[in-house]
């Protein structure tokens, strides 16, 4: 019984007169509507999710834009300018609490006075005379003629000068050392011959270069980034056009003679306790043929298969990688060169190493560390967390505004205890520092931030944080380790600013020898030395049969060459040291306002 339709089709509703057959038809018109609801409700949350994915995608592609237009138009700055009062961790207000808050007041107002009379001392210090030993040459200028006469006493005489001193800018000049190689003979006896002298030992076949243009050509390319065609230019400017190759050649036999020495900074960088270690890409030009196999290069098989596959594309060039590691206990950087990223690089590279590897987050550290049977223990990079954080700020600002306040803090503690002897930074990280983590830890699994979406970029950044939690702690447990890797980091600029000038490298044994290169320019730089004195006294002492490299070590050979110290970049290190630290010590002043 349900709806009957008349004549001429007109739609006419007839209801039963049964009552449980009316039940019947409202029930299922109930149903029924229910069902269109439940449909309604599916679409309608079906598009609310895709609407919702969607927002995510254009947030994240316009971050993706934003940090390309920073990177190619702005400043890159991390700095974070919140309220110095804002988000302040309560630690209570028991007395101890209170007596650590106004020592760490006291000591932040202390740092600012001593800032502010070191630069007093600085400003009055500082003069603009040229230096002293400098040579110098006089030239006195002629007495215009109307003023040799006077109208009233006739012809006057010179009676001094005031002198004004230039400083002028001569090229650099190239000379020809002739070395006279005694020949002897018997004068009597001229069946006895001729006997030749010893010849010196040279660097390349003949001894036409001497080391002072292998450190130049070295220097130049690895310190100043100067590409071998410019060096070329600057060569002729002096009066010597060489050829490219000839610049190559002796470059690569200086390469050929520091290897031991590279070598052994490698066993005193893999000796220390902590390592930190960092990557970057750099192009190979894949030749014809692959290389060849070398049986005391481990790295070798893996080039020939990375190279033979690009070959088979047909591709000319392919992405190789140049890493760094960075000693925190011996001043030595020591770079390596492989074709690919894949983690046989760290692994040769770390192979019987014991001790702590700071390092990011890539996939293949972990590998290494789990191979090493505890040997290694992996440590996370606070700057890299602080940053994932930074970056996503304006997704959801006040989550962000709470981790970068304790991230602050965290920065702070490190600022007053970077001058403490380790096992004192030690204590006080773990009496400061390890309270703000658990906080953090505590703030990470709160219901606070239950409503950020894990594909949103500030979810991304809670992954990060929660992933790496355990290896962002590691540095509480060792006074040594440093809180991030940032040091390691701004090596890889050595490489980037290199990448930008000489573009490629052209073949794997030229990747090899850069590193080496690389590796000791580098060291000489983290030792604030004269790269060129360095780099000629080292190539000379080789040649001569050195074979104590340890006293070839920069840090070892720059305490008997204090000469060679550039002291002006100790100066500056230290004067930016000073500004940050009263910025930190004035922002703990405004926090306990």
């Amino acid at each position: 019984m349900g709806c009957v339709y008349g004549a001429g089709m007109t739609k006419e509703v007839v209801l039963p007169n049964d009552l449980d057959a009316c039940h019947a038809i409202i029930r299922e018109q109930v149903r029924a509507a229910a069902a269109r609801e439940r449909a309604s409700q599916s679409v309608i949350k079906r598009q609310h999710d895709t609407i919702e994915e969607q927002r995510i995608e254009i947030a994240k592609l316009e971050k993706e834009r934003d940090a390309a237009l920073q990177l190619a138009f702005r400043k890159k700055i991390e700095r974070y300018l919140a309220d110095p009062k804002q988000f302040v961790l309560d630690f209570g207000d028991s007395p101890e609490v209170v007596d650590a808050a106004e020592g760490i007041a006291d000591a932040a107002l202390e740092t600012v006075a001593g800032y502010e009379r070191r630069k007093q001392a600085v400003e009055k210090a500082r003069s603009e005379q040229l230096p002293a030993h400098l040579p110098r040459y006089e030239v006195k200028l002629d007495v215009p003629e109307n003023q040799k006469t006077c109208a009233v006493h006739g012809e006057r005489q010179v009676i001094g000068y005031d002198w004004q001193e230039t400083l002028e800018v001569v090229p650099p000049k190239l000379v020809v050392r002739r070395t006279g190689i005694p020949k002897l003979a018997c004068p009597k006896a001229p069946e006895c011959g001729v006997v030749e002298s010893p010849r010196p030992v040279g660097l390349v076949e003949g001894n036409r270069y001497d080391t002072s243009v292998a450190a130049e050509i070295m220097v130049a390319k690895y310190a100043y980034h100067v590409p071998v065609y410019r060096q070329q230019d600057l060569f002729a400017s002096c009066g010597w056009t060489p050829a490219r190759s000839t610049l190559l050649n002796v470059l690569e036999a200086a390469a050929h003679l520091i290897r031991p020495l590279v070598a052994h900074l490698r066993e005193v960088v893999r000796a220390g306790p902590i390592i930190g270690t960092d990557d970057t890409t750099v192009t190979l030009v894949v030749k014809d043929t692959p290389p060849p196999l070398d049986p005391d290069n481990p790295k070798a098989a893996r080039a020939r298969e990375v190279i033979a596959a690009a070959q088979a594309e047909l591709r000319g060039s392919i992405t190789a990688r140049m890493w760094v590691y960075r000693s925190i206990t011996a001043p030595i950087n020591v770079f390596d060169f492989t074709v690919s990223r894949h983690r046989d690089g760290p692994e040769l590279f770390l192979d019987g190493f014991a001790g702590s590897l700071m390092a990011d987050c890539y996939s293949g550290y972990e590998a290494v560390r789990t191979r090493s049977d505890g040997k290694i223990v992996r440590a996370a990079c606070v700057a890299h967390a602080r940053r994932k954080v930074f970056n996503a700020r304006d997704n959801h600002p006040a989550h962000a505004a709470m981790l970068l306040a304790m991230f602050q803090e965290l920065y702070d503690i490190e600022d007053r205890a970077k001058t403490l002897a380790p096992p004192e930074r030690q204590q006080i990280r773990h009496a400061e520092a390890r309270p703000i983590w658990m906080r953090m830890q505590e703030y990470l699994a709160n219901k606070a931030v239950s409503n950020v979406m894990p594909k949103e970029p500030f979810g991304q950044a809670l992954t990060y944080l929660r992933n790496q939690f355990d290896h962002l702690l590691v540095y509480l447990d060792d006074g040594l380790m440093p809180i991030d890797n940032n040091e390691t980091e701004q090596l890889m600029k050595q490489v980037a600013l290199g990448r930008k000038n000489w573009m490629f490298i052209g073949s794997v044994a030229a990747g090899y020898r850069a590193a080496d290169l690389m590796s000791l320019v580098s060291s000489a730089a983290r030792n604030d030395l004269d790269v060129f004195l360095y780099v000629k006294d080292v190539l000379d002492r080789l040649l001569a049969g050195e074979m104590d490299y340890d006293v070839l070590r920069p840090d070892v050979w720059k305490q008997s060459h204090p000469e060679a110290i550039r002291i002006y970049r100790q100066e500056e290190r230290r004067s930016r040291a000073d500004v940050k630290a009263v910025k930190r010590a004035r922002r703990r002043i405004a926090r306990k306002g």
